[in-house]
């Protein structure tokens, strides 16, 4: 039987911490950065982490559920 293969997408996007939380970089501070605020960037900095709503639906694209 084939092996199941995790999402490409979701593996480049998400990373699991050693507490099981999965976290993500926030979007929006690639380029056009003249515009942003100097608060907005900088919050944009900290990693996103993942609701609990949607929790169950990354831990499927990374095949750890």
């Amino acid at each position: 039987m084939p092996k199941v293969k995790t999402n490409s997408s979701a593996k480049k996007r998400f990373k699991v911490t050693g507490t099981g939380e999965i976290t993500f970089q926030k979007a929006f501070k690639r380029h056009i950065l003249t515009k942003k605020s100097k608060k907005r960037k900088r919050a944009m900095r900290i990693k996103g982490s993942v609701a609990a709503p949607n929790k169950d639906f990354v831990m499927r694209l990374l095949r750890l559920k």
